[in-house]
């Protein structure tokens, strides 16, 4: 049987005030991608230099992630920020971690 690992995400810009959430089959890519596209207008993550990680979620099915990301994006933002407080309280960014650098 395959190894599938999947992320639901959720990155913010600087000064912590915008949440963007995401999925992905590989997070450590998709956050370089984030960084490289910051302050580009070419996408929402780019345009509100929402690159920084404060909450990931594994999955080994990308059709339980998919639901899970469509259903975080329905929340409002206290309850978005809620759920980064259940694994990361400080909203400490987590890019280092997931990178291994």
């Amino acid at each position: 049987m395959w190894n599938h690992n999947y992320y639901v995400y959720i990155t913010t810009n600087p000064d912590r005030t915008v949440l963007y959430v995401g999925v992905t089959n590989d997070i450590r890519v998709r956050l370089i991608q984030h960084t490289e596209n910051k302050g580009t207008k070419r996408s929402f993550t780019g345009k509100y230099y929402c690159y920084l990680l404060v909450y990931y979620e594994h999955f080994t099915h990308i059709e339980h992630a998919i639901e899970v990301e469509k259903e975080i994006k329905r929340w409002r933002r206290e309850k978005k920020e809620a759920l980064i407080a259940t694994t990361n309280p400080d909203w400490i960014f987590l890019n280092e971690q997931v990178s291994g650098e």
